[in-house]
């Protein structure tokens, strides 16, 4: 589906991120599920695992295998998230440039790079999140440090040391104020890297320039981007919601009971959960990568870039590597500058006079 590339308005963009999702649905959703599906396999094999410790009475080592199974999973599930993030912006680029995109090709596209993507994300995770990090690691070094030494957690404690408890709760005021100030930056950060992620994968640009190259892109625009994600994030909140509620209700029950929650339900809470994230999750990617293209064609004129490029009229233009198999779109045209060169020197041949021909060198007689 080709595409009219433009300055778009915030509406416009959610009307073509929309647009985008229904008419691509399966192509989108099933990019996504790779990653839904590798969350829905380790987590029904931490489910199969407990139960079974449970039906042989070896409760006591269902923690420690939990622990194992997320210090597993942790860093498999950034990969393949890393990945399904990567893919959706690849094919999201080949279809807003009205270009062939598939599942297999999204992924073999971005596969070869995918230690750099990643990279790229931690990097930002990193300045995101290291406030957070430093500001809740400090107050609870803090508690324990602190009240620990001093047997504040006892019951009857707070009336026995009253002017400890007041020092604790002065430095838990600060922690809140600190902990705002934390989100707010944090929420700043998020928007200055929002578009590192589609640059480097449609650039095909290295963690660093990308960082830069987004910051570059967002100026100007970064209250625009906030408004799309939190309209974004407000949706994917009311459909997991819708799809969730059930299995809150039960597992809050069971614990108000004391009870444990069915394995056949922790089951289908997973399955709803998969369908749940293969849905929800190419919006954000989806609506990152068009707000990208559209800063571009703000800042750069890349709309006239695109248009003189598809003319055969410049040099090309940074797109996104077409899909395996698919051949570019200029693989059989000559190369532009050449014939008009060409044309050029035959308007100058054509407009000197012919040279008379030159008289034989020797002598006639």
């Amino acid at each position: 589906m080709q595409t009219t590339l433009r300055p778009l308005s915030l509406g416009e963009i959610l009307d073509r991120t929309a647009q985008l999702y229904r008419t691509n649905f399966a192509l989108l959703v099933g990019i996504a599920a790779v990653y839904a599906g590798t969350l829905l396999v380790l987590n029904l094999l931490q489910i199969g695992v407990a139960a079974l410790l449970g039906h042989l009475h070896m409760t006591r080592q269902v923690p420690l295998v939990t622990l194992a199974f997320v210090v597993i999973m942790v860093p498999l599930i950034f990969i393949f998230a890393g990945a399904a993030v990567a893919a959706n912006n690849r094919a999201v680029a080949w279809i807003n440039l009205g270009q062939p995109a598939t599942i297999r090709g999204a992924y073999r596209s971005i596969l070869p790079r995918l230690g750099r993507y990643l990279w790229l994300m931690t990097i930002v995770a990193f300045f995101i999140y290291l406030p957070f990090v430093v500001i809740f690691t400090g107050y609870f070094v803090f508690l324990f440090a602190y009240a620990g030494r001093r047997h504040l957690f006892a019951q009857g404690a707070a009336n026995a040391n009253p002017e400890a408890f007041g020092i604790i709760a002065a430095v838990t005021f600060v922690f809140f104020l600190l902990a705002l100030a934390a989100f707010v930056y944090a929420i700043l950060m998020a928007l200055r890297y929002s578009l590192a992620i589609p640059a480097s994968v449609i650039e095909d640009l290295k963690a660093r320039t990308a960082i830069k190259r987004s910051i570059e892109l967002t100026k100007g625009s970064r209250g625009r981007i906030f408004i799309l994600l939190l309209l974004i994030f407000v949706i994917e909140l009311g459909l997991a919601t819708i799809t969730q509620v059930f299995f809150i209700v039960a597992v809050y029950t069971a614990a108000r009971r004391h009870a444990t929650v069915p394995v056949w339900m922790q089951i289908a809470q997973q399955v709803v959960g998969f369908f749940t994230n293969s849905f929800i999750g190419p919006m954000y990617a989806t609506g990152l990568t068009l707000f990208y293209y559209d800063q571009r064609v703000r800042k750069e004129g890349f709309d006239i870039e695109w248009m003189m490029e598809a003319a055969g009229m410049n040099a090309p233009v940074p797109v996104p590597e077409a899909p395996p198999g698919a051949a570019p779109p200029d693989s059989n045209a000559e190369e532009p500058a050449a014939p008009a060169l060409q044309g050029a020197v035959s308007e100058t041949e054509a407009s000197q006079p012919a040279e008379p021909p030159t008289a034989p060198s020797g002598d006639p007689s």
